[in-house]
């Protein structure tokens, strides 16, 4: 509310000021030229207005990167980042150098050839040596940008089996991810939304009758061996959400109705991120201002701790902004340790139905003693 009258103040302002000019204009002796024609004076002006917007451009180009450098991502945490990094910052390069070329160009020639009494620009209707020039190079700078994406993506999309990967499942709902372990034999049971039964906790709709599936480990906060490839199977149970890890560089469409895949490497532990100066600094503001509102008995003011986090990148529904989970990476031992404490699907949703699931005669569960002797 604070906003929108602040802004409404402002327009108010700026329309008054507006209404005072066109006072002051009228309140003028007229002159018998005619001031609604521009003169080489106001074209003078006017060129010189054109170079200080320049400086501002650059101005505030140069104030973005130096006040706002500090909330961009930490190093990438991931094998495939820093090439995707390097990518990004070529782009930028490419990107901020022809605005800096192209800006101060517009501007100079919209000086120079300024409106003269009695001085006539020279005109080209065409010129075919100027416009192969500035047709070509973007056609040879942008093929070359997207030949080194494609093939920069080509390989961060190396989803196989050769390298032992660990296999996880990602699934999205409104509005929370769930993740799902292959157990101990690393292959994912079949599940398909149709099998949903929660009467029986069976949130992911996982096949029972699939023995890959029994081992199967369903968790709420994802565990990741440092060093070690992870291929991810993405489903969707409602709308498309994306499952986006910035600070692993990685993001997938969560599709309903099919399975999407994504693989990466984590280099970095949760542990070591804490470590990292740019994190360090983050955390250090972040609870700086927490402090603040803690002050003020405001809520979500206790101080916060660094944790990778897997979020929602599309915009699927009003708690949108709440789906999300964390992420620890940890080494291959404390992973193995963590996986072995979790129980699995059989342990849980599968339990109390296991001798009629297993022992059944025309569909009425039976004893094994009264079996054995039919």
């Amino acid at each position: 509310m604070t906003a929108l009258l602040t802004l409404t103040v402002l327009v108010l302002v700026g329309i008054a000021i507006w209404q005072m000019t066109k006072i002051f204009e009228l309140s003028q002796v007229k002159t018998a030229e005619n001031t609604e024609i521009a003169n080489d004076t106001d074209n003078k002006y006017n060129g010189y207005l054109l170079f200080a917007f320049l400086i501002f451009i650059y101005g505030i180009t140069i104030f973005s990167f130096a006040k706002y450098s500090k909330v961009l991502l930490p190093e990438a945490s991931s094998a495939h980042g820093g090439e995707y990094d390097q990518l990004m910052w070529v782009s930028f390069g490419i990107i901020f150098f022809v605005q800096t070329i192209t800006q101060a160009l517009l501007h100079y020639f919209g000086y120079k050839y300024r409106g003269e009494k009695g001085k006539k620009a020279l005109f080209f209707a065409d010129n075919d040596r100027l416009e192969f020039i500035w047709t070509i190079i973007p056609v040879i700078v942008l093929a070359g940008l997207i030949l080194w994406g494609l093939y920069t993506w080509t390989n961060i999309m190396d989803i196989n089996d050769e390298d032992d990967p660990l296999i996880v499942e990602l699934y999205a709902q409104q509005f929370n991810w769930t993740a799902r372990y292959g157990g101990q034999d690393n292959v994912l049971g079949e599940a398909s939304v149709r099998l949903i039964d929660i009467n029986r906790a069976n949130v992911l709709g996982l096949d029972e009758a699939d023995p890959n599936g029994e081992d199967d480990v369903i968790v709420k906060e994802l565990h990741l061996p440092v060093g070690r490839k992870v291929n991810f199977m993405m489903r969707s149970q409602d709308v498309l959400h994306s499952a986006y890890m910035p600070h692993f560089r990685a993001q997938m469409n969560c599709v309903p109705g099919m399975i999407t895949q994504f693989s990466f490497t984590p280099t970095v532990t949760t542990e070591e991120i804490r470590l990292n100066p740019d994190v360090v600094d983050k955390v250090k503001r972040t609870n700086a201002l927490r402090a603040e509102w803690a002050a003020e008995g405001r809520p979500n003011s206790e101080p916060w701790e660094f944790d990778y986090v897997l979020l929602c990148n599309k915009i699927c529904g009003k708690s949108h902004y709440n789906m999300q989970m964390k992420i620890i990476v940890e080494s291959e031992e404390e992973f193995n340790k963590w996986l072995a404490e979790q129980k699995t699907f059989k342990e849980t949703v599968m339990v109390d139905d296991q001798e009629q699931a297993f022992n059944t005669n025309d569909g009425v569960a039976v004893e094994p003693e009264a079996e054995a002797t039919n």
